[in-house]
């Protein structure tokens, strides 16, 4: 998932309303709230509609609770960065502490409103989600290890399981499942952005495996994961959640994954300079695609069980 900057076209000191929303960093946001909505649909069971919307909406806040907190804690890193330098707080328009305190009112009330409104186990999940982002990701992996994508992706790979908790009360195989499909997605989608975003991570500090191993080594384990993600993401076809159209779509998004990964590991370097990082640029936008289809099946296959054509 990308940390994608909301601009507006305003003057430093001078925070306008879509300052406040670029804290919540809403492209993020989307992603949240679509898997998180998966999630919940394909859940088993009955739940209102507008029970479903709020929760889904409690968790969307909460994305973007630790959002907030996650420009406050960054904002040196931030100010460095080509990328992030015209978010709300380098830019001057947002205070710190206003960051601070938007990022832990919006996580109290996300919480306990989802809490009141479906059960405390999904409240669980979120306020686990929103401490696992904002203090061990952003305060300490993101700084200390090059594997900090890969254990940091757990924090956007939890919103189809509080999606499912919100209906079930519990965590299950699928909803596991939901979850490893993001989090196995995660290192290659953002090695391929920092593969041509190398500059920004070296003059900002951060141990990102291109920093630290190189672009070669990076490049390897791009295709590296690509196999055990999609041994995951076909396999799910063949549980409860998955079905024939769900098959088609993984069977085929994940031999154009493995495709492009094993086009990022054997170019050669350096390329002439119109030419250069292409390929990756390529496959970051691809890997977006790849994730959307996805879960799109899975909710093509949710929306389709109850007419008896979902499933096997």
């Amino acid at each position: 998932m990308t940390d994608a900057s909301f601009e507006t076209q305003t003057t430093p000191g001078e925070a306008q309303f879509g300052d406040y929303v670029a804290l919540l960093k809403p492209r993020v946001m989307s992603l949240v709230v679509f898997t998180a909505a998966v999630g919940l649909l394909a859940a088993p069971g009955a739940i209102h509609p507008f029970v479903a919307f709020f929760a889904v909406l409690c968790i969307a806040i909460g994305g973007g609770a630790s959002g907030a907190l996650n420009m406050w804690y960054d904002a040196d890193i931030d100010r460095v960065m080509k990328r992030t330098s015209r978010r709300p707080i380098p830019s001057g328009r947002v205070a710190p502490e206003e960051a601070l305190a938007v990022g832990l009112t919006l996580s109290g009330f996300s919480v306990i409103m989802l809490g009141l409104a479906t059960n405390w186990a999904a409240a669980a999940l979120l306020a686990f989600t929103i401490f696992f982002y904002a203090v061990v990701y952003t305060m300490w992996l993101k700084r200390w290890t090059p594997q900090n994508i890969v254990i940091g992706g757990a924090a956007g790979a939890f919103p189809p399981m509080i999606g499912w908790a919100a209906v079930t009360g519990g965590i299950s195989l699928e909803s596991v499942l939901m979850f490893g499909l993001t989090f196995l997605w995660t290192p290659p989608h953002f090695w391929a952005l920092a593969l041509f975003m190398k500059s920004d991570y070296e003059e900002a500090g951060v141990p990102m495996l291109t920093v630290t191993h190189g672009r070669r080594a990076t490049r390897r384990h791009i295709f590296a994961y690509t196999f055990p993600l999609a041994a995951l993401a076909i396999g799910t076809a063949f549980t409860s959640i998955g079905g024939p159209l769900y098959l088609a779509v993984a069977v085929l998004m994940n031999a154009l994954f493995v495709k492009g990964a094993w086009d990022i590991l054997r170019r050669d370097e350096p390329l002439a300079e119109a030419d250069a990082y292409r390929v990756e640029k390529r496959y970051f936008t691809f890997s977006l695609l790849y994730l959307f289809l996805h879960f799109g099946a899975l909710l093509a296959e949710a929306a389709l069980r109850p007419w008896g054509l979902g499933g096997w």
